[in-house]
């Protein structure tokens, strides 16, 4: 029947637990975390891709969840904010962003600090940015280099100096 969606059966590592779900295909990986795991961490700012409030980490790399769809997906490990760390043991990414008030209201933090996790893996692999100055050299952590690899994650309350301080201090960058 034309009427009806298209189902599929997706399975996933989430946060470290194999999660199997029947979705229809059109369903966004955020929309999967949220709607139908219960994973509310991840945040729907945009819906266009645009401010990096749904940003998790997959495979490794941190990706838009709100731009792919959940069957894209099929046997990927998925990192939302709830699988970085705990209220009683935080990830030192969330750690820091408490010390240096790297939230105002807190929206964007999860995408944020998801963002900021995958990135200094990026940094650390050698991955260059579009401020790197030497494409074969290893990137620096330079504050540009942060906020320029952080650029795809907007805050509303302008918390950035905050932010990029606690990223700094993650890398054991002095700001």
């Amino acid at each position: 029947m034309p009427d009806q969606p298209t189902m599929s059966d997706v399975s996933m590592l989430v946060n470290g637990e194999t999660r199997k779900l029947r979705l229809d295909v059109r369903t966004t990986l955020l929309d999967a975390l949220r709607e139908h795991l219960h994973l509310t961490g991840t945040k729907k700012g945009c819906d266009h891709g645009q401010c990096g409030a749904c940003t998790v980490i997959v495979a490794g790399r941190r990706i838009n969840s709100c731009l792919t769809l959940a069957v894209m997906h099929e046997g990927d490990s998925v990192t939302t904010i709830e699988g970085l760390g705990t209220p009683e043991n935080l990830h030192p990414m969330q750690a820091a962003f408490v010390k240096h008030d790297g939230y105002q209201c807190g929206y964007c933090t999860p995408g944020q600090i998801c963002s900021a996790v995958a990135m200094l893996d990026e940094i650390k692999a050698g991955t260059p940015s579009h401020v790197s100055a030497d494409l074969m050299a290893q990137p620096q952590l330079t504050a540009m280099e942060l906020r320029e690899r952080m650029s795809g994650n907007i805050c509303r309350c302008a918390a950035y100096p905050n932010i990029i301080d606690a990223i700094s201090e993650v890398a054991g960058r002095k700001t």
